[in-house]
């Protein structure tokens, strides 16, 4: 899929999902977003830019570190996601946030200028991680840092079959390198060519726990990527891909509900 075609695919999927994100992924991914926070070390007074910022999930807590004295630009392709997450903002009247609608890979932003930038959960959605890393690099001060969690090796996921049962049935690819930063030491490799330095990581594994069969479909064909695709199915599609992700996750039934094995990556480095 050319990059241009992934970026109106990625832009167009998440509308359609960013009424569904929040009640979906909340809790299952805070994990990711624990960790993300733990590594960034955020100070007082310090300007932070978050790209793929969805709801404003980390932005918050972001601004909350941050505090009155800081600032935080957060950016994400959907201008849904965008919307929703100004829509939060104006009820906890939180005034050192900027939500913008803008691509991670062409960020609108002067060159150093902030001292930390945090991507949780985004930079597999990119078509080009490497230039979005070079861009965050671009714009942060020197001796700035970046954090960035993702998902880890697709053997350690078990939800992953989501992506080729809802491909199978549009003939096309939703997120065909999804799964490739966090393979080995790929994104590590991503954050050297993009110029950081003093690279650490770690990986660690998290079950996701889905109340119900309803709970976790919703969450799977709604309150993601394939939510764009998803939207072109008729009835009898979407049963037959229900049956099968349900029979994909099988082995984690767990009473009423599921608990599903993930594993996050966690990557910090230095400009």
């Amino acid at each position: 899929m050319k990059p241009e075609l992934q970026r109106r695919v990625q832009r167009y999927g998440w509308d359609k999902a960013a009424g569904y994100y929040d009640n979906s992924w909340r809790e299952q991914l805070k994990p990711a977003r624990d960790r993300l926070m733990e590594t960034a070390e955020l100070k007082a007074g310090e300007r932070v830019l978050e790209t793929a910022c969805g709801s404003g999930l980390v932005t918050f807590r972001i601004a909350a570190e941050t505090g009155p004295e800081g600032e935080v630009v957060a950016t994400d392709i959907s201008g849904e996601m965008v919307e929703q997450a100004k829509n939060e903002n104006g009820s906890q009247h939180t005034r050192n946030i900027s939500f913008m609608r803008m691509d991670a890979g062409q960020l609108e932003l002067d060159d150093d200028q902030f001292d930390a930038a945090l991507c949780c959960l985004g930079i597999m959605y990119m078509p080009d991680p490497l230039t979005s890393m070079q861009e965050m690099y671009r714009v942060l001060k020197p001796g700035g840092r970046a954090v960035v969690a993702i998902w880890g090796e697709r053997k350690n996921c078990g939800w992953a079959d989501i992506f080729p049962i809802v491909d199978n049935k549009v003939a096309s690819d939703v997120c065909p390198m999804f799964f490739q930063q966090g393979t080995g030491n790929t994104m590590e490799y991503t954050f050297r060519e993009a110029g950081f330095r003093d690279i650490e990581s770690s990986r660690f594994n998290v079950n996701l726990h889905f109340t119900s069969p309803e709970h976790l479909l919703t969450a799977a064909f709604l309150g993601g990527p394939v939510a764009l695709a998803y939207n072109k199915f008729d009835e009898l599609t979407r049963e037959e891909a229900h049956q099968e992700y349900l029979d994909s996750v099988a082995p984690y039934h767990n009473g009423a509900g599921y608990d599903i094995p993930g594993e996050f990556l966690v990557v910090k480095g230095y400009k």
